[in-house]
């Protein structure tokens, strides 16, 4: 059995990338979270990876608070910059492959057509900025490594969804942006790519979401659709939202659309419309 160190493994794309390789006579998972592994200490990285000997390490583990990243900086980049470096050095010793986990917020979002893998990253939020050294240390020190950059996920765990759904039951009207525009993705969709690519040596950068653009309001509008739900979604823009948000807000792209160039170009996987892919996991909630 080829070993596959999973990180982050209780998160949305961790439980995922679980559920397909679940009854898998090829591969077994070996899950980690940060109570096994403390990805941001070199010395238990290596002793770890020493020990698993993996075929490749999925790292999913990533500070996603994007607003708290805003204020616990340090930490952000420990967990999204000194954690994939640490894995790429192991990996490299280890001769195993490195799948790491990377984001839309790497871009500005000022453009106005989707973004590919040959754009020049300009993040402005720390969230983006900390993602972006992540990847400038595996290009660094991994040997065999893929990066995906993905978008605006939902899965097994918290997510937007979720929470749009929560605020349903105890709300008749919501207020959400509609000037930022992006494309929903599944953790399930997102998982099946990166099982795609775990066997070659396609090695590189992709970016990986579902198909389609929406903004986040009419996002709400399709999820109540799909569930039933009667509750009416006012749409703001993000000015009058960050007005009444409490606390530190982090810069958000207007818009982060990713255009999933490099496989289209180097393989024949194919994601999900994002409309197709909601509906999915609504059925199955």
């Amino acid at each position: 059995m080829k070993k596959l160190i999973v990180t982050g493994a209780n998160g949305q794309l961790g439980r995922a990338i679980n559920q397909v390789y679940a009854g898998s006579s090829e591969y077994e998972c070996v899950n980690t979270d940060v109570q096994d592994l403390d990805i941001t200490k070199i010395d238990a990285v290596l002793r770890y990876v020493d020990e698993v000997k993996p075929y490749a390490i999925i790292n999913c583990a990533a500070h996603t608070n994007v607003n708290v990243c805003e204020t616990d900086v340090d930490n952000a980049y420990r967990i999204n910059a000194i954690g994939p470096r640490n894995l790429s050095i192991a990996a490299s010793r280890a001769g195993a492959k490195l799948m790491h986990v990377s984001t839309d917020y790497v871009f500005d979002g000022h453009a106005s057509v989707p973004y590919t893998e040959f754009d020049m990253p300009n993040p402005e939020a720390v969230y983006g900025k900390t993602k972006l050294a992540g990847e400038q240390f595996v290009k660094e020190f991994a040997k065999d490594y893929f990066i995906v950059r993905t978008a605006w996920l939902y899965g097994d765990g918290k997510n937007f969804v979720k929470t749009m759904l929560s605020l349903s039951e105890t709300h008749d009207r919501v207020t959400v942006v509609g000037d930022q525009f992006g494309s929903p993705t599944s953790a399930s969709e997102l998982a099946k790519a990166i099982a795609s690519l775990l066997p070659t040596d396609n090695f590189g950068v992709f970016h990986g979401t579902c198909e389609g653009i929406t903004n986040w309001a009419d996002f709400t509008r399709e999820i109540y659709r799909l569930a039933g739900k009667t509750t009416e979604v006012i749409t703001v823009t993000s000015e009058e939202y960050e007005k009444n948000a409490a606390g530190v807000v982090a810069p958000r792209p207007a818009y982060s659309v990713l255009e999933n160039y490099m496989l289209k170009l180097t393989t024949n996987h194919m994601f999900s419309d994002w409309e197709k892919a909601i509906a999915e996991y609504i059925r199955n909630m």
